[in-house]
């Protein structure tokens, strides 16, 4: 049977970039499908999705009820990937801050790994474009912090382009994932590599949104500096 490939994609109000991104990401690899995981967008996003899939098999969508958080909705698309039996699952950003090019490359490296993440600082090498300089700062300081903190030895533990093997997420136990912003990146990563799982980092170089708004905020930066500690916590509890 051949190998299949999902890159889920959550939106909020990304019907400018939905008409672009969709096409680029399935030109990459023919076994590549996408899951467009919409929180309820006032912009007509899930409408535009269901359009979409209407006319291309190889895109799905998911409704939810509302603004639930990027976290559990990865959770969602991972649950529906896994239900629906695809190899390999992918997490990417809607706004073509993750350049879809570089998806023929995550295929190629999952050969050899579990777990495969695009940095932007591997070896401290920055390949960020377009970030104020105070952004740039506080997310390469972040992931100093929590790699000082979790000893979990990646570069961008932060990033949000991976590509895991269907048992990385069969194996972390979903239902114990807390996170729910960006330090959902975080938690996923450290849950995989306690568990043994192969993790592997490559270079992307990474943009800032050109069409619509971050959905960054003070409280996504909290969670993200306890969660690292809990993570922590809960290792030396045995509970991850």
């Amino acid at each position: 049977m051949a190998e299949r490939a999902l890159v889920i994609v959550p939106t909020y109000n990304e019907r400018e970039n939905l008409t672009r991104i969709v096409p680029a990401i399935l030109e990459q690899d023919r076994r590549l499908e996408v899951l467009v995981v919409d929180d309820a967008s006032p912009d007509g996003t899930g409408a535009l999705a269901d359009e979409m899939a209407g006319r291309e098999p190889r895109v799905h969508v998911l409704h939810r009820p509302g603004k639930l958080g990027l976290g559990t909705a990865y959770v969602a698309g991972f649950r529906w990937a896994i239900q629906q039996g695809f190899d390999f699952v992918f997490e990417m950003d809607a706004d073509f801050s993750h350049d879809p090019r570089h998806l023929p490359k995550f295929l190629e490296e999952i050969r050899d790994a579990d777990l495969v993440i695009g940095s932007r600082y591997l070896d401290r090498r920055v390949t960020v474009i377009n970030w104020p300089m105070s952004r740039l700062m506080l997310s390469y300081f972040a992931n100093v912090y929590a790699r000082w903190v979790t000893g979990l030895k990646l570069w961008d533990s932060t990033g949000g382009y991976k590509c895991y093997r269907r048992a990385v997420l069969e194996g972390i136990d979903l239902d114990r994932v807390r996170s729910n912003g960006y330090s959902f990146q975080i938690e996923t990563s450290y849950r995989a590599w306690r568990k043994g799982f192969r993790i592997r980092e490559i270079t992307i170089t990474f943009s800032d949104r050109n069409v619509g708004h971050s959905k960054m905020s003070g409280a996504i930066v909290r969670e993200a500096v306890w969660m690292v500690w809990r993570l922590r916590w809960w290792a030396l509890l045995g509970r991850v």
